[in-house]
């Protein structure tokens, strides 16, 4: 047997309904083929009559295309919820973000939006911490966390990444974070690493008296994870960080499952996924599978003010404002109630300096990990004056003090300021 049509745009989805919202450009046929190709292909469908679908499974199981905005290229599917297992986020992908990218009938196609049921929400776990248990870790209460991360990226051997990370704490930040491509070098085991890092950490707590965070980055094959997040608890640490596009969905929920560490999410590769407009996945879509499977911090972008693609100079006006309010919608998501998922602390990362400080806390407020890279060691006296500069721009955008103002009597932001500019 073969389905006619899913489209039915008078099906009223229920409570227990998975939901999507495609961007569909159809390939030389209608828009209700492809609607229906697709629904077809992410649910009980194929591509002719077969004798092994019968009506008790149609009437339970199909899909209901039930919302077609041509005007804007939109559509919108209700799924049973049993078409999915509970808790596990590779197989739910594999359905509504699957084999319909590879289709001849869609030109383009684009996974805009995802609504879960609550029955599917309560089989995850979430966040382990979320945004209050790691102000309470931290020791942080109102202002944004401040980090770097260890530049360069790769060749630096471990005491001297250490070294770095030190000068980085003991000029004010709160936070190093490893780079997404560094794991456990020639130059650069992984194991000496916590080690040196992690003795220096504990030297800049004793002498600034503040807590200092460092998230190493234990991506690399799953089991190997595991032992290398051992490590970093034998070592005290509190977080541990994951690529967790390219670690894959069953990855990151070992590590939250297995792993009793704040889970740090970078979101490298995310650029394959995400940035043509019309094909692919939306970030949305990504934040909200990255809550669900337990991260308690995620990569979102910079609302336009740092370096990646959404802020490039080449960018029209237009796009950095659409880009910007896409990346309040991720942030204003992750933030939100969502049944009992704790929220998730957003990470603006990307070509960020002392300058962009008060446009930044404007625009996406205090909740939120302000990462400085360049912006941290690209300055004119070295890593701690660059720290100092960062914190100094942070303390004065808190108090209502413009940069300006506070850099004539700050030398380290003044230097910060003459160098980056005020973004």
């Amino acid at each position: 047997m073969k389905i006619k049509t899913y489209i039915d745009k008078g099906y009223k989805p229920g409570r227990d309904d998975l939901i999507t919202e495609y961007y569909l450009e159809p390939n030389r046929i209608s828009t209700e083929k492809a609607a229906d190709h697709i629904a077809a292909e992410s649910s009980i469908g194929t591509w002719t009559d077969i004798g092994t679908l019968d009506q008790r499974i149609i009437k339970r199981l199909k899909p209901s295309i039930f919302d077609i905005d041509k005007n804007n290229r939109i559509i919108k599917i209700a799924y049973h919820h049993e078409l999915f297992e509970p808790g596990n986020m590779p197989e739910i992908l594999s359905s509504i973000a699957g084999n319909i990218f590879g289709m001849k009938s869609v030109r383009n196609l684009r996974l805009m939006d995802i609504h879960f049921p609550k029955r599917i929400i309560d089989s995850f776990k979430g966040p382990r911490y979320g945004i209050e248990g790691i102000r309470k870790l931290t020791k942080v209460s109102r202002r944004p966390l401040l980090g770097t991360i260890i530049k360069p990226k790769i060749g630096l051997d471990e005491k001297s990444h250490a070294r770095v990370a030190y000068e980085s704490w003991a000029g004010g930040l709160d936070v190093v974070k490893d780079d997404e491509n560094l794991s456990s070098m020639s130059f650069n085991s992984f194991k000496k690493r916590m080690k040196e890092t992690f003795r220096l950490r504990d030297k800049a707590e004793k002498e600034t008296g503040e807590k200092k965070i460092y998230m190493p980055n234990i991506t690399a094959e799953t089991f190997e994870m595991l032992n290398r997040a051992k490590i970093v608890d034998d070592f005290g640490g509190e977080y541990v960080m994951v690529d967790i596009i390219t670690t894959g969905w069953a990855g990151l929920q070992t590590i939250r499952d297995r792993v009793k560490k704040v889970l740090h999410a970078h979101r490298a590769m995310h650029g394959a996924l995400t940035r043509n407009p019309r094909h692919g996945m939306s970030m949305l879509a990504i934040a909200k599978c990255a809550r669900l499977a337990g991260t308690d911090q995620l990569h979102i972008g910079t609302a336009s003010i740092g370096k990646m693609n959404e802020t490039g100079e080449e960018c029209m006006d237009i796009e950095k404002e659409i880009e910007s309010k896409r990346v309040f919608e991720h942030q204003n998501f992750l933030a939100q109630n969502w049944f009992d998922i704790k929220p998730v602390l957003a990470v603006a990362s990307g070509g960020l300096h002392p300058g962009s400080i008060p446009k930044l806390l404007k625009k996406m407020g205090n909740d939120i990990v302000m990462q400085f890279g360049g912006g941290c060691h690209g300055h004119p006296d070295g890593t701690r004056a660059g720290a100092s500069a960062i914190r100094q721009a942070a303390d004065a955008a808190m108090q209502g003090v413009s940069l300006k103002e506070q850099a004539k009597k700050s030398q380290e932001l003044a230097s910060a300021l003459k160098k980056f500019g005020i973004a």
